[in-house]
């Protein structure tokens, strides 16, 4: 028989490897500036092309590379950061494992220019797909300068399950965000198609969030800082009114690394939950400073996974600290500023035990709207579209002006008739009623119809903003804004705003671009007045931290997400007049059973159902 284990080649090798480090232009960006940092960089210049796919470049003024370190690290398990085993439990440095470099140069080309201040020249190394293709001596600046071409041009397949532009640069501005928090001593700066998106001056870490989210944090910052012989707590967290409707600035850093870890997630949001708005998340960027030796952060290739030896207590700290930062700047919470004893046993266990049913959320927005590919209506729904006035009355005969006729008092702009009193609940002709401001009861032939207000206001809306974008704004109309208002952006959500303004426009939005921010003049009709400023921001928020695996920012995609913001709220009171448009409105509507996220809009009880309610054992 013939032997048929082999050893891989090394070029296959370090593929196989790279599938696991390298999984995306954002992977190159994290390892490539955690490098920069780990050579004591003071400034870190990224540059990027075609968001990555054609060239990501990191450029460093740190200690610099010998010629032969150079070529060196480029070999698999190559390293200056690990000499033997024991180091593995006194990690401090970024990088460890020796593998980054090598993975990278087997999926792209790489051109290496790097000197150190003891040497007169530095070197150039040009590496593809694993082979050198040259190395010689040149003029450089003292640091690094490593610039990635052409990511995955010898493995098409990986290049082909690239997303959108937008997809990948959002990743990218992900990880340069988290290298630049982490680091507010270090300058940064970074360049997308020659364009400036952040220029980062050395600081403090509220200058650097202010620099990187805008200035609006300047007035929602809160100091959160606390210590035990364990472990250091410092950091910030935002005030409970500038909470978001979407789960995305919130950051842990362990020892200045970045990690995700639900257990210290649900220790905020427990402190959180006695101020925080109604389905919001807060604002945090919190620091655990711990000995190397209680962490294991050998984890996972991403290295963003960490183990603690005592988990109980790191919770307890974390919790009871931002407690202490809320009470302390009189949120309402009954803490003591002055002090802060507390026996962190008892805490950590008291904490411990209500986490135990707890599931980490990952993101705002329901599964079934982050998993949404398209709704197939069944023959039954396709049946009622079209035969919906056989099992709905009370509304065939009734006359409704266009959903486009303007009114600046009615959702709807319907006008509320003169008798109507706003201070009891609704009806039509004894049929139809709101009930609690949140859902509509009417008869129908089968028995008992009730209508979410807000789910049904989301397929309207969601109808009217598809057509407008599948038809490039035509026929949009606008209300203009008594006076303008000016919203400002961090650079990230400008670049957004920027990659989906034309979409924008199209739904009614009339706005001047300025620096960073834009001046709006106008909003599409029937937008709820003084919401505008706060639904747009919203709506690129979601947007920004949708899951979304779609190719693009899809007319689907946006209408769905615009639709889910401008819909009212629960608690809207509505008058007969904006009742008969709504139900008119959604029963013409092209899916009237289904809101644009996959939940029903309404459920009928039939006769039957109501009767038994009424039956004896």
């Amino acid at each position: 028989m013939i032997d048929v284990i082999r050893l891989l080649p090394d070029s296959l090798a370090n593929q196989i490897a790279a599938g696991e480090v390298v999984q995306r232009p954002a992977s190159v960006v994290k390892e490539l500036l955690e490098n920069a940092i780990d050579a004591q960089a003071s400034h870190i210049q990224l540059i990027i092309k075609d968001s990555g796919k054609t060239l990501i470049q990191v450029v460093d003024d740190g200690t610099g590379m010998s010629e032969t370190d150079a070529r060196m690290s480029f070999e698999r398990h190559a390293t200056s950061k690990i000499k033997e085993q024991e180091d593995l439990f006194k990690i401090m440095t970024m990088g460890f494992r020796g593998e980054a470099l090598a993975s990278i140069a087997a999926v792209a080309q790489i051109e290496l220019k790097t000197r150190r201040n003891v040497d007169n020249l530095g070197v150039q190394i040009r590496i593809e797909a694993s082979e050198l293709k040259s190395q010689e001596k040149t003029a450089c600046p003292k640091g690094t300068s490593i610039a990635v071409k052409n990511l995955f041009f010898n493995v098409p397949a990986r290049r082909n399950f690239l997303k959108s532009n937008p997809i990948e640069m959002k990743h990218i501005l992900d990880e340069f965000q988290r290298v630049a928090l982490a680091f507010p001593e270090v300058s940064f700066s970074l360049f997308h198609n020659e364009t400036e998106i952040y220029n980062l001056p050395k600081g403090k870490l509220a200058q650097r969030i202010i620099s990187i989210f805008g200035k609006n944090y300047r007035e929602w910052l809160i100091p959160c800082q606390e210590e035990i012989p364990l472990v250091r707590v410092k950091g910030y967290i935002g005030k409970p009114e500038a909470a978001k409707k979407t789960r995305g600035e919130q950051y842990f850093f362990v020892n200045n690394r970045y990690i995700k870890h639900g257990y210290l997630h649900h220790a905020v949001m427990t402190a959180f939950q006695e101020v925080l708005p109604k389905d919001g998340f807060p604002f945090y960027v919190i620091f655990l400073e711990i000995a190397p030796e209680h962490i294991d952060i050998n984890v996972h290739p991403t290295k963003t996974e960490i183990k603690f030896d005592d988990e109980k207590s790191v919770y307890a700290i974390v919790n009871a600290s931002v407690r202490k930062a809320l009470g302390s700047h009189h949120m309402g919470l009954d803490f003591e500023s002055k002090s802060f004893d507390f026996k962190i046993e008892d805490i950590a266990s008291e904490k411990y035990n209500s986490f135990t049913s707890y599931t980490p959320k990952t993101n705002f927005d329901s599964p079934k709207e982050n998993n949404y590919t398209g709704y197939q209506k069944t023959p039954r729904e396709q049946s009622n579209l079209n035969n919906w006035e056989t099992i709905f009355s009370g509304l065939q005969n009734k006359t409704v002006s266009s959903f486009e006729k303007e009114s600046n008092n009615s959702l709807f702009q319907e006008e509320t008739p003169q008798n109507a009193s706003k201070n009891e609940p609704e009806s039509i002709e004894g049929k139809t009623f709101q009930l609690h401001q949140r859902y509509i009861i009417t008869q129908v032939k089968a028995g008992l119809m009730i209508i979410d207000q807000h789910l049904a206001h989301q397929r309207i809306l969601y109808d009217k903003y598809l057509n407008l974008l599948q038809n490039h704004g035509n026929g949009r109309v606008s209300q203009q804004l008594l006076f303008p208002i000016k919203i400002e952006f961090s650079p990230a959500d400008f670049a957004l705003l920027a990659e989906v303004e034309t979409e924008i426009r199209n739904l009614g939005f009339v706005f001047d671009i300025l620096d960073n921010s834009i001046l709006l003049k106008g909003s599409p009709s029937g937008m709820p007045h003084e919401q505008e400023k706060e639904i747009l921001e919203n709506f690129l928020e979601q947007l920004k931290n949708s899951v979304s695996e779609l190719t693009n920012h899809s007319h689907e995609k946006i209408a769905r997400l615009m639709a889910s913001r401008s819909a009212m709220r629960y608690g809207t009171r509505l008058s007969v007049a904006e009742i008969q448009t709504l139900l008119a409105q959604l029963f013409s509507s092209s899916n009237p059973n289904y809101s644009p996220n996959g939940e029903p809009t309404m459920v009928v009880m039939d006769m039957l159902q109501i009767g038994q309610w009424f039956l004896s054992e």
